[in-house]
């Protein structure tokens, strides 16, 4: 038997949180990787003022990329001071069922593996789907979609990345696009359900453009935090997102609808 089929850890928890975003309609997870550490409970609280529900929380092992961040503890200590927001951890990492566990007992909402890292990729969906959260998998950059059939009817959400994993602010990188287009077609076909997300390099000057590939869950870092005007920026994402190309206005235009 694999190693990530077993006994369920999260018995008699419920179900799944509902997901905070609907097919074909457009949800920001503004990642925390690029807010302000030192404050990270503010920086939350400032998400939920701004309307937005979903969080998107960066875990990365310093294997499977070369990064560090943050570990269960942190991640329990946020989820207790904000508990309102949907936390989608998204593990870089080496071993995923192992982390899976821990961030499952300190409250994830959505956990999404890599699909290079996972020994079963369909066992493993199939353990978070016992623990009651929300199931994500996810591709590197050169990673082709075909790798993702085999768990297609398994997961809530496809995570594309649009820059290789590892570290904020680096730009989009267009070709990736053409797998959202893939897997929007691939759920089309198989009339499936998942929720596409794109991480990686979305800012005001791209956001229509990876939305009308087929992305409905966009994950922003610095587009939404810099400088800590994390209102404004969602704002002016939103507006980008509704406002044709070449038809840009200056100045202080109202809030488009949400």
């Amino acid at each position: 038997m694999s190693k990530e089929t077993g006994k369920s850890d999260r018995k008699g928890r419920g179900q799944a949180p509902p997901l905070p975003a609907k097919p074909n309609q457009v949800t920001f997870a503004p990642s925390i990787l690029a807010s302000d550490f030192a404050n990270l409970e503010r920086e939350l609280r400032k998400l939920d003022r701004a309307g937005c529900r979903w969080a998107h929380v960066d875990i990365m092992d310093d294997q499977f990329v070369p990064n560090l961040t943050l570990g269960p503890p942190v991640f329990r200590c946020l989820k207790r001071a904000v508990p309102e927001l949907f936390y989608d951890v998204h593990l870089m990492v080496t071993n995923p069922l192992r982390l899976a566990r821990e961030f499952i007992r300190t409250g994830a909402s959505l956990v999404t593996f890599h699909m290079e890292a996972a020994k079963d990729a369909v066992a493993l969906c199939r353990y978070l789907k016992r623990q009651r959260v929300r199931v994500g998998v996810s591709i590197r950059p050169r990673t082709p979609t075909r790798v993702l059939q085999p768990v297609l009817k398994l997961v809530d959400l496809v995570l594309v990345m649009t820059v290789e994993p590892g570290f904020g602010g680096q730009p989009l990188l267009p070709r990736t696009l053409n797998k959202v287009r893939e897997l929007k077609h691939m759920r089309e076909m198989e009339k499936l359900n998942f929720l596409i997300q794109v991480d990686g390099g979305i800012n005001e000057s791209n956001v229509r453009l990876v939305a009308a590939a087929g992305a409905e869950v966009l994950v922003c870092g610095t587009a939404v935090f810099e400088n800590g005007e994390v209102s404004d920026n969602l704002r002016r994402l939103r507006q980008a997102l509704q406002t044709p190309p070449g038809s840009q206005k200056h100045g202080h235009d109202p809030d488009p609808p949400t």
